[in-house]
């Protein structure tokens, strides 16, 4: 047998890169009695059937070091999070419950805001600077002027990246800029009402250099977070860390308990906006499960 990486799928067939190129396979029918589903990014194993054609039998999908459920991907060394400023206009929640989603996995995590030459007021610099106080790598980039193409580029060598953002914010025409030849799909974004049209139509594991590759996948405009407890939502929020755990009360949610260390300081080093969020996100939690 022989090993390979599973590019994309489509209709019943993947396809694996592999060291003597890329096969079209089909999966052994075990996957699907099992309640395995073969998914972008998984290291395979698979048997030559017809090397003339490239046609080969999907036999064995080895361990995930990780797996998102949207897009679906596994085995990803970092989240790429990509977030226009203008056109469509930033959305903090949105944006933070990527974030939560990208932490929860344990993923490295690059934030891109893009599309600065639309904002002539530099307004989104605010946004950069708080999320670069938080510990995360922010990229400001623009296609247009070129702004942050290098840095990016740099980013991405020698990892497995997901690019993940809402419709619209340029993901696909950003990857396009940054590696030239990819010719990704783009889309324009309605005037009316600021949502980008889906280009991308389904995940797939892009080959940018020999040891780096990137999935582009599905825009999305809203993200549900229903699967995490309400009282792990406090671990997913960088600036808590070094509190969380020197609050008075053990278990404390930093919500209504006194002396919460988390609290002490808000408009400090937490800000309160971030906190406003993150007590809006813990409500939504806990009424899922109280339903």
């Amino acid at each position: 047998m022989q090993k390979g990486v599973i590019l994309k799928g489509i209709g019943g067939f993947y396809y694996v890169d592999t060291e003597t190129g890329v096969y079209e396979c089909r999966a052994r029918g075990i996957f699907r009695k099992e309640g395995i589903r073969p998914t972008v990014g998984d290291d395979v194993e698979i048997s030559i059937l017809d090397e003339t054609h490239k046609k080969g039998s999907l036999d064995v999908i080895l361990p995930r070091r990780n797996e998102l459920i949207r897009p679906r991907v596994a085995n990803v060394d970092q989240a790429v999070i990509v977030f226009a400023v203008k056109s469509p206009n930033l959305n903090p929640d949105l944006l933070d419950r990527f974030l939560i989603l990208a932490e929860e996995q344990k993923l490295d995590i690059v934030l891109v805001l893009n599309k600065t030459d639309k904002d002539k007021s530099c307004r989104y610099a605010e946004t950069a600077e708080l999320y670069r106080k938080i510990g995360y790598t922010v990229i400001c980039t623009s296609t247009e002027n070129g702004e942050g193409i290098d840095q990016l580029r740099e980013a991405l060598t020698d990892k497995i990246s997901v690019f993940a953002g809402p419709s619209g914010v340029g993901k696909s025409s950003l990857i396009n800029k940054t590696f030239p030849g990819l010719s990704l799909n783009t889309g324009e974004v309605s005037e009316k009402i600021q949502r980008g049209k889906h280009t991308t139509r389904h995940a797939e594991l892009i080959q940018i250099t020999e040891k780096s590759y990137i999935v582009d996948s599905p825009g999305f405009t809203s993200l549900y977070l229903t699967h995490i407890p309400a009282e792990n939502l406090q671990y997913y929020f960088r600036e808590f860390q070094p509190y969380v755990h020197a609050c008075y009360y053990n278990g404390c949610q930093h919500i209504n308990e006194p002396d919460c260390a988390v609290k002490a300081h808000l408009g400090m080093e937490i800000d309160s906006r971030r906190y406003e969020r993150y007590l809006t996100l813990y409500e939504e939690l806990e009424n899922e499960r109280r339903n």
